[in-house]
């Protein structure tokens, strides 16, 4: 079980991480800022599809993207079933945002291989964008 932190105050993530150059998990079918920068990026790179998957209502994604004009981002949500975030490693395990989910960066190639992930150790951090870009040049 790994751990992160929001505001210095340790938090619990269930699961494991990928890591680079192991299979991705299968998974089902939004923090603004990250997913407004790789929206940014996402036509910048060939052959990229940038998702955002969030334990938020599906609705309120919709709203958020289209509101923020992401059109690069799909997105997706893991409320009802709480499987994408544990096979990710992300799913919070306790205290209050037990449920939600830690924020990370996977990046993957066509044969869902994992060419780089990243768990942000603090929750309120945006994760390495250069770091995640890098491997699809």
């Amino acid at each position: 079980m790994a751990q992160v932190t929001l505001r210095g105050n340790p938090v619990q993530v269930e699961g494991e991480l990928p890591q680079t150059g192991s299979k991705a998990p299968d998974f089902t079918p939004t923090c603004a800022t990250s997913v407004r920068t790789f929206n940014a990026q996402a036509d910048k790179v060939a052959n990229t599809v940038v998702l955002c998957i969030s334990s938020d209502l599906p609705f309120a994604q919709k709203r958020f993207c289209g509101t923020e004009g992401l059109d690069n981002v799909q997105s997706l949500s893991d409320f009802r079933n709480a499987d994408f975030a544990v096979d990710y490693g992300v799913s919070i395990a306790d205290g209050p945002l037990r449920a939600l989910t830690a924020r990370a960066v996977v990046v993957l190639d066509e044969n869902d291989n994992v060419l780089h992930s990243e768990l942000v150790p603090e929750i309120g951090q945006e994760p390495n964008y250069e770091a995640a870009l890098a491997v699809l040049k």
